[in-house]
This record gives structure tokens, sequence and C-alpha cells, in this order.
């Protein structure tokens, strides 16, 4: 499917299932959701989706969306990862997640 914005994929995907916002752990190398105050491993993890999203204004506006999930314990989520210039250290932490996830779908 194909969105016009980052909050209408979210909507859709929260509809769905995807209710928990997961973001890159800084510290080390694993998904944390802040509503939970619980860290996971990325690699029980499936990328079951994923959305760029191009803003022609701003390249600190891009960003990939991936719906992700353990099948395991049913856990589904979402995942941004910003593409701009200004989140190097944090582009750095959810590359490494992300190939984590990555493996885990192969």
């Amino acid at each position: 499917m194909n969105y016009l914005s980052i909050e209408e994929a979210i909507s859709d995907l929260r509809q769905r299932g995807y209710s928990i916002d997961f973001s890159a752990e800084t510290e080390m190398v694993c998904l944390y959701c802040g509503e939970m105050d619980m860290r996971f491993d990325p690699a029980e993890f499936q990328i079951d989706e994923v959305h760029r999203f191009d803003c022609n204004s701003s390249a600190d506006n891009n960003a990939l969306l991936y719906a992700i999930s353990d099948p395991a314990s049913g856990i589904k989520g979402t995942l941004l990862d910003a593409l701009g210039a200004t989140s190097c250290l944090l582009i750095q932490h959810t590359t490494a997640i992300v190939q984590a996830l990555s493996l885990a779908t192969r």
C-alpha cells in the first residue's frame, strides 16, 4: 500500500494491530518500547512491511517506517528510521537493528 504521509501509514498500521512504537536503543543493539519500558532482541522480530517517505522540501524529513512483529509472542509494532543528516548516531543504531531484523526474515 502507498501512503501519502507517515501519519497515514502509522494510523493504518495501528488499525491492523501494529500498536507498539519501537525505537532504536542507543546504548545497545535492541528495540525499545517506552510504553512497556522493555527492551527486545531484534533477532526475534521480522520485518512485515517497509514504507519510504521522501520529503522534497527537506532531506531531514526523509524516513523509513518498518512494520515489525515477533511471531512467537504476537507483538506487533512500528520502527521509524529517520534518514536526515542530523541524526547520524541514531541512524547507526537503527541500521544495526534493521540488519538484525533483516536476518530474522530470511
